[in-house]
């Protein structure tokens, strides 16, 4: 089996990448923010590979992060997540965003994903909560699985996604962009604080 790779990127196609090791070029189906990171390598990048072995197949997923890779393990663990909506989730939401989505019971942004309807949102709701209790925010600080502890006041959250999506972002950007601002603002942060340190998320 297969857990490691280090290569140079040699093409891109759909849903993942070429990876070319000493001449071997490997097939991998990756996220989209693998990909971006694999674009960004100078040179030879390493990528940590769950290889899965179907009866006509073998399949290799990439992934830039152990968080990303043990991420993926998880969600495919659900029923009605297969590889393909994994990668999908992962390409919208990076793991403290996910994470932040499901402490937060954000079944709409959730549903942005591909192949996410409303019984996956709250499956994955349902079945990610204790998963993303012990996930961390960006900024280190640890965010509690309990509502009330959260961060800013429901309210405020939901204001601020509501008003970058009305400025066009989407919504799952948006929300995973409240999220981090909110982490890092702390309890009880002003709409406007919000929106602020959430449009500077979104410029970087």
């Amino acid at each position: 089996m297969i857990g490691r790779l280090t290569g140079k990127l040699d093409g891109v196609h759909e849903g993942g990448c070429i990876l070319d090791v000493n001449g071997v070029g490997y097939l991998l189906s990756c996220s989209t923010r693998t990909l971006d990171r694999l674009r960004d390598a100078p040179a030879a990048a390493r990528v940590l590979v769950e290889t899965h072995v179907r009866q006509d197949a073998i399949v290799l997923f990439g992934f830039a992060t152990a968080q990303e890779r043990d991420t993926f393990v998880k969600l495919t663990s659900i029923q009605g997540v297969g590889p393909k909506v994994a990668l999908d989730i992962l390409s919208a939401f990076g793991p403290e965003d996910l994470a932040a989505a499901v402490r937060a019971g954000d079944r709409t942004g959730l549903r942005q994903s591909n192949g996410v309807g409303p019984r996956l949102a709250d499956r994955l709701v349902t079945e990610l909560r204790d998963w993303a209790g012990a996930i961390q925010a960006p900024s280190g600080i640890a965010v509690s699985s309990t509502p009330a502890a959260a961060g800013a006041p429901a309210g405020a959250e939901a204001d601020a996604v509501s008003a970058l999506v009305n400025l066009g972002w989407k919504r799952p950007e948006a929300q995973a962009a409240v999220n981090r601002a909110r982490a890092r603002l702390g309890e009880g942060a002003a709409l406007e604080g919000l929106i602020r340190d959430s449009l500077k998320e979104l410029a970087r």
